[in-house]
Formats: C-alpha cells, structure tokens, sequence
C-alpha cells in the first residue's frame, strides 16, 4: 500500500515566503540492490545544487546507519502515530511494520533553502509522486541488467538472510513493471555508465523552465 498525501503547492509558498530560488523535484526509485543509493551519492558529490531528502524508516539501523544520516529512524508505533498526523508526503508498509516515507518537515527544511529535492523513495511511491508533480518533477528508475545480477548483488551485500533476499527479489520482480511510468530508465550494468546518463537527464531537466 503507498499513500501519496497533497502538497503541490507546498514547497513553492515556503520558498516564496522565504525569497529563495525555487528549487526541482527529482525522484529516484528502484527496486532493492539495483544500485540506485550509490548514483545519488555519486550525484550529490556533483554541482547540481541537490539535497537530499532524508527518508524515515521503521525498520532498525543496518550496520553503521545513524539516526538523520541515512534514515530518520521510527519505530512502528511513531510511524504510524506520523501517518495519523498527515506528516508525510508519501509513505509505504513494505513489508508487513516496515515502513518508509518522506516527512512534509523534511522537504520544508530543503525548500526553505532552494536546492534541488532529491527523493530516493519507494518504486510505487515514485510514481504516484511523479504523478502529483508531472512536469516539475523528474523520475528516474533504476534498473538492474537482470534479476539474477540483482540477487548475486544482494547476496554479495550480505546484509540480509536467504529469506530477506527471496522476498526482495519477489517484490522487484512486481516493481520492474513498473519502469515505464518513469520518466528515464537508467540501465545501471555499468556505473560510470549509468552516472553519465543519469548526468545527461539532470542537466536536461535543471536547464528547462519547470520549478517545483
């Protein structure tokens, strides 16, 4: 289940308020171990002007993970008492108590600012926010050469059991179908490969009028 909330006018009142430079919305999906967190910390290290907007989780810290670092980390029931108070732009149960979202408060911090928004969310949840923004948002989707190349990667990552890995692979399978709905697939085979594409959309898309 991906829950998108309304807020398409949400980041341009703040950034008036505060006369900064808008900023854009760029969105990265794709399923788990395709390679994507890698991309973005890659693009980040790059002038774009990007921040990146820090998801919250309910799922516990994988080895040296800190707490507003990589995740702001929630428990189920702070999750969810999030969700009963509108807190998020997007989230989604995963798995079953696992949930991942983007907090409002979040891309507030980022809009006040005027920087470029990335988002690493969620496959179903990068299309339904692609959906709100349309064109002042840019969707890229992260593609694996193949599904065994994707679970030879999770394997080698060996962060999570064989269990973990069958329902991982399971679940991109499901999201694979949904690589059309996204503005740019990125084949990441290659990584310098997959970065220079990757480049060549974001300049495209930060050079066009659109802002978020």
């Amino acid at each position: 289940m991906s829950i998108v909330t309304e807020m398409k006018d949400f980041c341009y009142h703040t950034t008036v308020h505060k006369m900064k430079k808008e900023g854009k919305l760029i969105i990265f999906s794709a399923p788990s171990g395709a390679g994507k967190s890698t991309i973005v910390q890659a693009l980040l290290k790059k002038d774009f002007q990007l921040e990146f907007s820090i998801s919250a989780t309910s799922r516990a810290p994988r080895g040296n993970e800190k707490d507003g670092v990589e995740y702001y980390f929630l428990s189920p029931e702070e999750f969810k008492a999030k969700i009963k108070e509108d807190a998020f732009l997007e989230w989604e149960e995963v798995y079953e108590n696992t949930f991942y979202g983007t907090l409002k408060s979040e891309v507030e911090r980022i809009c006040s600012k005027g920087s470029n928004i990335v988002l690493d969310i969620d496959v179903v949840g990068g299309v339904n926010v692609k959906k709100m923004y349309g064109d002042k948002a840019l969707s890229l989707f992260v593609q694996p050469p193949s599904v065994d190349e994707l679970r030879n990667r999770l394997q080698n990552r060996g962060t999570d059991t064989d269990e973990k890995i069958a329902m991982r692979i399971a679940k991109a399978e499901k999201e694979l179908a949904y690589a059309h709905e996204f503005d740019t697939v990125i084949i990441n085979d290659q990584l310098e490969t997959a970065l220079s594409d990757t480049e060549e959309a974001l300049n495209k898309f930060l050079n066009q009028q659109n802002k978020f």
